[in-house]
């Protein structure tokens, strides 16, 4: 970790935040941030540590390696197994959602987002890019972003016969049940999925 004091100074650059921001963010002062840039604190604890990945919106291995981040094409937001969706920010504001593309039924209240890099979920792997609508129910048949013990799943949702949800993974279905009983919380619906050179609805 004889770098770290870099990589966090240069992260912070790359996120365009001051030392004050960003001490913010992790809740502690801004003294504390010119300690840790300058190395005169060679020693962070791992708490500390995940806060600043948080606030500095990357992976530890970009924290502790310095290893860049894939850059994200503009306007796309990476979607991370065990942090909060993307959309929200750390102080829990709203990302304003995509504009000004011709279908207003997919890009009314959608977000793009793709796996960050090292990340992969169950029918969105890493370069797949999502039209993704946050929203707390089941209201069509289809693949859906849920939130099942502090981490981030995507499940393929339907409804049976019977009028229970009928809940998959890539490879089974999991559960049959009603929608007041589910296991996980509901987050956002799916509504495009494209894959490199292929698109799948």
């Amino acid at each position: 970790m004889v770098d770290l004091g870099s990589h966090i100074k240069a992260l912070r650059m790359k996120a365009n935040l001051s030392k004050a921001a960003l001490a913010r963010r992790v809740g502690v002062s801004d003294v504390t941030i010119s300690y840790w840039e300058s190395g005169t604190i060679k020693q962070i604890g791992h708490e500390r540590l995940v806060a600043l990945a948080e606030a500095l919106d990357c992976n530890l291995s970009d924290l502790l390696q310095g290893t860049p981040s894939t850059q994200m094409p503009p306007g796309v937001l990476p979607l991370r197994a065990l942090q909060p969706p993307p959309w929200m920010t750390t102080n829990g504001q709203l990302v304003p959602s995509l504009i000004g593309l011709p279908s207003a039924g997919l890009t009314e209240g959608c977000h793009l987002v793709t796996p960050a890099p090292g990340e992969r979920f169950d029918f969105l792997t890493e370069g797949d890019l999502a039209a993704i609508r946050p929203l707390d129910t089941v209201d069509d048949d289809g693949l859906y972003l849920l939130e099942c013990d502090d981490a981030l799943q995507v499940r393929h949702i339907s409804r049976n016969a019977q009028g229970k949800l009928r809940i998959r993974d890539e490879r089974s279905e999991l559960d049959n049940v009603l929608i007041s009983a589910l296991p996980f919380r509901v987050l956002a619906h799916v509504r495009v999925h494209w894959r490199p050179f292929a698109r799948v609805e």
